[in-house]
């Protein structure tokens, strides 16, 4: 029965931020003049500061779940807040000079705060109701989002999100339903004790419905095709936020969900095999079909779909060892600030569609370019960087927990990532010949002169605070780590 100490409003206080946020940005936008759009911009800036105070707040308490057990406060939903809310933040940053006087833009804010909470909701789930809700609430705003640009492009970009994301909405309700059929429950807690004798076909089905709704919302394989079109076709406010912000809810959701099963194996079923093999598709297909992109939003968009395969590998071992949540939670916050950081060089740089348009960067816009080195050299897996440490430690995760193989076969697809960061590289620290925008060879570079008064020196900014983030916390993975399995240990 449900007790009076199951209801806390105040533990879904960051939610409540979001939410208050969003709603107030959409009412104060209609009926502000395009010119004092920046009213909106302050509001969702702070309902998202908001979040973050309340959700450092929370973390300092005991782990519990609410509203009989339907939605967890822990250290995972805790941390999940935190990079989700953080990871928006930098998003409105880069996309200012974007957005500013665009007559979408208080629309924008509303729609980023509202996929923002649906991710955060994701994350906090602990029940499969919750669960197809905040599902819905990631979605649908994220739909709206990326069609806001109103091309060609961004209209294929919205209908391929739309139908395959309408597509994993229903395998993920089948899911559901499934699973309360053999288990008459949709609480964790509770189906991970009945679920210990369910049929394995049935359960079999259901697992898999629930995974692909996840895996659609983190970009991962076989769900993937919307994210490179996404991240080409749509503005780069957009491009940066669908390609980073949805992962951290999916993952800890997939995570959360996969740990409660009675089980590895439970039902004749190898739940961590069919997660690895999820990985290596990932990790390898993202690899492969980034190889020969020419355009760097929708390298940058493969690019996400191979990092899911990294960050399915604590995923797979979940329950299996220590290493695994902590593990998982630093990759996504070096991730989510490495990913956005690359994006706001795109969104500094709207002019230069191509790989070789970026060539001569580095005398150009030294700041730029340093902030791309460090970003692209951190999706690789470099130390001193953030996603070196993730990687490090998602690997020791998955070998901790008997996945010895899977970590070869992660390890040899970073190594085979260097290759396309590089052909992006390249470019960037080679002189520009005065050739009238065409390189060494004779062929056009695809970049006009730029204008100095297009450029963008917010987004410029948030690159270089980005860039600067992600050497900070590679040196500071240690006391990072060691405060992870504090909280983790209360």
């Amino acid at each position: 029965m449900e007790t009076a100490l199951d209801k806390e409003p105040l533990a879904l206080l960051p939610e409540i931020c979001l939410l208050v946020g969003a709603l107030a940005v959409l009412l104060s936008g209609s009926f502000l003049p395009r010119q004092r759009q920046w009213i909106a911009r302050l509001v969702a800036v702070t309902a998202l500061l908001g979040s973050a105070a309340a959700s450092v707040v929370a973390l300092t308490g005991p782990a519990h779940t609410v509203y009989a057990h339907t939605y967890a406060v822990d250290t995972a939903g805790g941390a999940a807040r935190l990079i989700v809310v953080a990871a928006t933040l930098l998003v409105v940053c880069l996309g200012v000079d974007e957005l500013a006087g665009h007559q979408r833009e208080s629309e924008t804010y509303a729609l980023l705060l509202l996929s923002a909470l649906g991710a955060v909701v994701m994350a906090g789930a602990s029940d499969l109701l919750v669960l197809a809700v905040a599902f819905l609430l990631a979605s649908v705003p994220l739909y709206g989002l990326i069609g806001l640009a109103r091309t060609g492009a961004a209209a294929e970009a919205v209908v391929k999100a739309y139908l395959i994301g309408a597509l994993t909405n229903v395998l993920l309700l089948v899911g559901v339903a499934l699973l309360h059929a053999v288990s008459a429950a949709t609480t964790y807690a509770e189906l991970a004790t009945r679920l210990a004798g369910a049929p394995t076909a049935v359960l079999a089905l259901g697992v898999t419905g629930v995974l692909a709704g996840l895996l659609f919302k983190a970009g991962g394989v076989p769900a993937h095709f919307w994210v490179p079109d996404a991240a080409q076709g749509s503005s780069a406010t957009a491009a940066a936020f669908s390609t980073t912000v949805p992962k951290v809810g999916a993952l800890v959701a997939a995570y959360r969900f996969l740990d409660a099963l009675p089980g590895a194996g439970s039902g004749g079923v190898d739940w961590p095999l069919l997660v690895a093999v999820l990985a290596v598709l990932s990790m390898t297909l993202g690899n492969l079909a980034a190889y020969r992109q020419d355009d760097p939003r929708r390298l940058l968009g493969f690019s996400t779909v191979s990092q899911v395969g990294y960050l399915l590998l604590p995923v797979a071992v979940a329950g299996r060892s220590d290493l695994a949540l902590p593990s998982l939670l630093l990759y996504l916050a070096g991730y989510a600030v490495t990913n956005l950081g690359a994006f706001a060089v795109v969104a500094a740089l709207p002019q230069r569609r191509t790989l070789a348009s970026y060539r001569g960067l580095a005398r150009e816009r030294p700041a730029l370019a340093a902030a791309l080195l460090v970003c692209l050299l951190s999706l690789v897996g470099t130390p001193p960087t953030a996603v070196f440490v993730g990687k490090l430690t998602t690997f020791t995760a998955a070998w901790d927990g008997g996945a010895a193989w899977l970590v070869v076969v992660a390890a040899l697809n970073t190594v085979a990532s260097l290759f396309y960061y590089l052909r992006w590289l390249a470019p960037v620290f080679r002189e520009d010949p005065a050739s009238g925008g065409r390189d060494g060879e004779g062929r056009g570079t695809g970049r006009q002169a730029e204008d100095p008064s297009a450029r963008r020196p917010r987004a410029t900014l948030a690159a270089v605070g980005a860039a600067v983030l992600v050497l900070l916390a590679g040196l500071g993975a240690g006391p990072l780590g060691g405060w992870f399995d504090g909280v983790l240990a209360r």
